[in-house]
């Protein structure tokens, strides 16, 4: 729940590493371990915009993956 003044809450779980199926670069699938996370985000929907949100959650999602925590949010 979102209380004021705030607009928006970010939620991390615990990171823990699983075995998911990864494809290279010839299309040949494997399984690895990797370190995965659930988020959660709750925001205040007369202030955000939910397409809005969804673009937050993709762009953390792709810095979180590719390890590119420098840039700007654009926020």
């Amino acid at each position: 729940m979102v209380f004021l003044p705030q607009v928006a809450i970010l939620g991390t779980g615990i990171v823990g590493k699983r075995a998911v199926v990864v494809s290279d670069e010839m299309g040949n699938d494997s399984i690895a371990i990797r370190s995965m996370v659930y988020l959660a985000l709750s925001y205040d929907h007369r202030l955000v915009d939910g397409a809005d949100a969804s673009r937050f959650l993709v762009d953390i999602k792709s810095r979180l993956e590719n390890a590119a925590f420098e840039g700007n949010l654009g926020i």
